[in-house]
């Protein structure tokens, strides 16, 4: 006769090892299923300080936005995801999309996190899903991405049709154009903490406010291996268009190769 139970034991102890479990920046780990992964490619980080008073009142009421020495931020980032999927899923169920986010930093509950204006998509049926199971602000856009001698080109035109496309954009989102060229400017170095790099990049928190309450959404990956990074922008209405006040000055930028990372189901909070 077979000894199962023996067999079961075996299973039990058997160690698992999970290759996208990271812990968060803040020392605490995920909290919730992370059922997709993907990687982060050619991705620029470009910030700017702001009024903290003239930025509030785009905040919702149920988030505490940060500051710095006392400056809000707002940051812009450009970059692409690739091998896009479920976790665990087939090489050829996967896909690669051009991102475009704006976003601000923010505390709920006394926990750091993000909150975003708008998320631009370079994929409608991405844009489509990502909106409608996170409620998020995104947004279906034209998107174009090149590389050459270490140079990204970057571009981006939403809400109208480009020339020669089909006309695939919605009709009542609001224009919106972002044109940049970049590249790293130097060595990879990994934020410590207390730095403004650190501040600013190791989130692994959104929060998204609703009539109900509170979404939040999270992603998982080793600390950000960034480098220094130079940045021309050719066009830039993104802070137009979600009315948020002009940042002025030159941006702190850093850039972004590559990092594989997974994310989680969005889950409402519950109320106090």
């Amino acid at each position: 006769m077979t000894d199962h139970s023996n067999r079961q034991t075996r299973r039990r102890t058997r160690p698992r090892t999970d290759p996208f479990r990271w812990d968060f920046a803040d020392g605490s780990t995920p909290t919730a299923p992370h059922v997709a992964s993907m990687t982060w490619r050619d991705g620029l980080f470009v910030n700017w300080p702001v009024d903290a008073d003239a930025l509030r009142p785009h905040v919702p009421d149920q988030l505490t936005l940060e500051t710095r020495d006392g400056d809000a931020w707002l940051s812009v980032l450009p970059f692409v995801l690739t091998k896009v999927g479920i976790r665990g899923a087939p090489a050829f169920t996967r896909t690669a999309v051009a991102e475009l986010n704006v976003r601000t930093y923010v505390r709920y509950r006394g926990d750091p996190g993000l909150f975003f204006f708008s998320i631009d998509v370079g994929s409608p049926l991405i844009a489509a899903i990502v909106g409608r199971t996170t409620r998020l602000p995104v947004y279906h856009a034209h998107m174009r991405v090149s590389a050459d001698s270490g140079d990204v080109r970057f571009s981006s035109t939403r809400g109208q049709t480009a020339a020669g496309a089909r006309p695939r954009f919605d009709e009542d989102a609001p224009r919106a154009r972002f044109d940049a060229t970049y590249r790293p400017d130097g060595g990879v170095f990994r934020p410590e903490p207390d730095t403004l790099a650190h501040w600013l990049v190791e989130r692994r928190r959104f929060y998204a406010a609703e009539d109900r309450g509170v979404l939040t959404g999270e992603i998982a990956h080793e600390r950000w291996p960034l480098r220094p990074g130079e940045v021309t922008i050719n066009e830039n209405t993104m802070f137009e268009v979600n009315d948020l006040p002009e940042p002025a000055g030159d941006p702190v930028v850093y850039y972004c190769d590559e990092l594989p990372m997974t994310g989680s189901i969005p889950r409402r909070l519950r109320g106090e």
